[in-house]
């Protein structure tokens, strides 16, 4: 955004960090959760005094202009946003940084650089707009290879073509979700695809990792919106053909989606569109039982209604998040249409919900295409927390605070045991790091046969021991979710921070078939070592 800037060592802009009244208010409620919390603030150190190592290799002159050295410039593009990662800066642990960032201005600069680093075995790091929270981006190697580049796809900024009758357009990889709408909205089309990081992550981003979205059903992932996908790899470009669906062998876009940069670089897409929504309708539903909340939330996921948002918010978290007290959570619920007034639907989920128990303390609202937008008490202070939380998380991380989240997947009937288990492992790992704290659950995603659950840390911390604490966490819960029957991931990609678990989910065949993909289409392995695959042996 013009006259902002991003911070090298947190989330977002610094122009948007929670400072002054925020900053107070922030701190009073953790003080009332939390009674006797230190919450000294803690400042990240100027990029000057990080101590960066020089960089270890020089482009040839044919790369030069695209190249950058710049400590600041290295210092953003070493680590993602994940907790572990803004500790980190805040501690000025910046190890490992790339030894050059590039900046690919063409498709062809992008072939070119591939073939100058695997001619000297350099490592490259695919990256988008740096808001991995799994080490994703991150120049993790050991010194296993003699230098590391960035590669940043954010030149490759523009939507190249609109089919409007097929609905569809080309656009290159590297555009950040606003300037993505804002190009599309001149034709009065959507890619619809708003993840919480939207403004900061981009749509090779979103491939690569196999991104969802912020609407809870159908037509959120974005796999479902690529109609083809052109890919630079060392050993060829690979684009396939656009086509509303194919019986054609295994789909080659399947290849690629969530490869996560370890098996080409994305530098093209033709998406699938959708017109602006012009109708839009929601409520927000009190339960005084959890499990009637669950049941509630199951029948709308199975109903075939569709709704755009679906959000069950447990207890917790409806109040430190939404503002709302109540013994059995709140289920926030959205439907939108292009096409057509949806208050029917609406309707119809509220009515399930009421056979659950629901009741809504305030009127569902109605948005015709023309009036202004309303929202319930609990919704708008659902989405003004949703879009505060990573720099709220930063402030209380900048605190000593661990302050983190973790998320899955599963089938209905395996829901309530995976929720126990969690908060029972969760509640142990607190302890045994000695940190008091809360963990609360959301539901970010519902299926027809089960939802995502997206569990929420805030706990106390001790400066200088947090990111031990953390991963003394974030190891024992991993472990519960698998053995639970849930996913090491959902939404947020692998990476290398969830290797050890996605080896363990990634059935042996499948791990031998994408070693394979990976030694025909990146020979010398240069390509994001460490993510999802090792060399046999």
């Amino acid at each position: 955004m013009a006259g902002k800037h991003r911070s090298w060592w947190g989330w977002g802009h610094v122009e948007d960090a929670v400072t002054g009244a925020e900053a107070t208010s922030l701190a009073d409620r953790v003080r009332a959760l939390l009674p006797g919390v230190d919450l000294t603030e803690h400042v990240a150190p100027p990029v000057a005094e990080l101590g960066l190592r020089p960089p270890r290799v020089d482009p040839p002159t044919s790369l030069a202009r695209l190249c950058s050295t710049d400590p600041a410039d290295r210092a953003a593009h070493t680590h993602g946003k994940a907790f572990r990662d803004v500790v980190r800066n805040l501690q000025g642990d910046v190890h490992d940084p790339p030894d050059l960032v590039v900046r690919p201005a063409t498709e062809q600069d992008v072939v070119d650089v591939l073939d100058w680093c695997a001619g000297r075995d350099i490592a490259v790091i695919p990256y988008g707009g740096g808001s991995s929270v799994v080490g994703g981006v991150e120049p993790r190697l050991d010194d296993a290879y003699p230098a590391a580049v960035s590669l940043d796809l954010g030149r490759l900024d523009r939507v190249l073509e609109v089919d409007p009758t097929s609905r569809a357009a080309r656009i290159q990889a590297g555009v950040f979700g606003p300037a993505l709408e804002d190009q599309l909205r001149r034709h009065d089309l959507t890619l619809r695809h708003f993840p919480q990081s939207f403004e900061f992550s981009t749509l090779g981003g979103w491939l690569a990792t196999r991104a969802g979205g912020h609407y809870a059903t159908v037509l959120t992932h974005i796999d479902d919106l690529v109609e083809s996908l052109r890919v630079v790899t060392p050993a060829g470009t690979s684009q396939s053909r656009r086509l509303p669906g194919s019986g054609a062998g295994p789909s080659p876009d399947r290849l690629f989606l969530g490869s996560e940069g370890v098996l080409g670089v994305i530098t093209e897409a033709w998406m699938r569109l959708q017109d602006r929504p012009r109708w839009r309708a929601g409520a927000s539903v009190h339960f005084t039982d959890y499990d009637g909340a669950v049941a509630a939330t199951r029948a709308i996921a199975q109903s075939a209604l569709h709704p755009s948002n679906c959000r069950l918010l447990d207890p917790a978290e409806a109040l430190l998040n939404a503002g709302a007290a109540t013994t059995g959570g709140v289920l926030v619920l959205g439907f939108e249409s292009a096409d057509h007034p949806v208050t029917p639907w609406l309707d119809r989920a509220v009515e399930l919900c009421r056979d659950h128990g629901g009741t809504l303390p305030e009127p569902p609202r109605d948005d015709d295409s023309s009036g202004p937008r309303q929202r319930t008490a609990a919704a708008d202070a659902w989405r003004s927390a949703f879009l505060r939380m990573p720099y709220q998380r930063d402030a209380l991380a900048a605190r000593s605070m661990i302050v983190e989240t973790f998320e899955t997947a599963c089938t209905w009937d395996r829901f309530p045991a995976l929720r126990a288990a969690v908060l029972d492992v969760a509640g142990d790992a607190l302890r045994a790091v000695a940190a008091t704290g809360v963990v609360t659950c959301r539901f970010t995603h519902v299926y027809p046969d089960g939802p995502a659950p997206y569990f929420g840390v805030y706990a106390t911390g001790r400066w200088g021991a947090t990111l031990a604490q953390w991963d003394q966490i974030k190891h024992a819960v991993s472990d519960a979710l698998l053995a639970a029957g849930g996913t090491i991931t959902h939404h947020h990609a692998v990476g290398r921070d969830h290797r050890p678990w996605y080896d363990r989910q990634r059935p042996d065949p499948v791990a031998r078939a994408l070693r394979a993909a990976k030694s025909a289409l990146d020979p010398s392995w240069i390509l994001n070592p460490g993510v999802l695959v090792d060399p046999a042996g």
